[in-house]
């Protein structure tokens, strides 16, 4: 694809065919990913990539920890937001249940909905994505570029992916699952696979804000 339209094309897909993709796809994609820039040329992130019978048994236990209440993060996640920042993010819950055909005050179908992001909505493969011990916000903003290559390959690929804050909820579990014993810390994971592009959830489109309102330009040097 030309590279304006895979950035256009990258959405967040929740709605996945089961059927595998071929590791030498999944690995070209990751490989050209390790491009991506970083301070320094530190390239601090690190990616587990789960699928088959290991991403099963993930599915069935996330759930049940979920509703258990069985939170635990490597990072806070107890900001709020505000202003437009608020705004942004009611517009975008309001385009995905209206997209979902449920209706905003319905909260059982909602939290049915939610709940959909701990089977990783139905993907074959799914990419945790960690940063290695005494890591922070720098160093977060480099595994974001990385992360972000990885989806525009996907895209390019034909594939789709989502991007998920709430796998992040069960740093434990999955530190335990993915015999992870060295302090690295999990930032979010990453569902992918083959997008049902007609499915109704893969329909969403959030807005994005204006040029003007976000780019400001500063050329007066007089």
């Amino acid at each position: 694809m030309e590279f304006y339209e895979v950035l256009d094309k990258r959405r967040a897909t929740r709605a996945f065919y089961p059927e595998t993709i071929d590791q030498n796809v999944i690995e070209r994609v990751f490989q050209n990913a390790l491009a991506a820039p970083s301070n320094c040329n530190t390239q601090p992130w690190y990616v587990h990539i789960v699928s088959g019978p290991q991403l099963e048994a993930l599915r069935a236990v996330l759930p049940n920890k979920m509703k258990a209440g069985e939170i635990e993060l490597d990072f806070p996640f107890d900001g709020a937001y505000e202003g437009e920042f608020r705004e942004r993010q009611i517009a975008s819950a309001k385009a995905l249940t209206e997209a979902a055909g449920i209706d905003r005050h319905d909260k059982v179908n909602r939290d049915i909905a939610f709940m959909r992001n701990f089977t990783f909505f139905d993907a074959p493969h799914v990419a945790f994505f960690y940063l290695p011990a005494g890591f922070a916000e720098r160093e977060a903003c480099d595994l974001g570029m990385f992360a972000q290559s990885v989806m525009l390959g996907l895209v390019n690929e034909g594939l789709g992916s989502c991007p998920q804050t709430a796998l992040s909820f069960h740093a434990g579990t999955l530190r335990d699952a993915l015999g992870i014993t060295d302090g690295r810390k999990l930032m979010f994971g990453l569902s992918f696979g083959r997008p049902i592009e007609d499915a109704p959830v893969n329909q969403c489109r959030t807005a994005r804000a204006d040029f003007g309102d976000l780019i400001q330009w500063h050329t007066d040097i007089s």
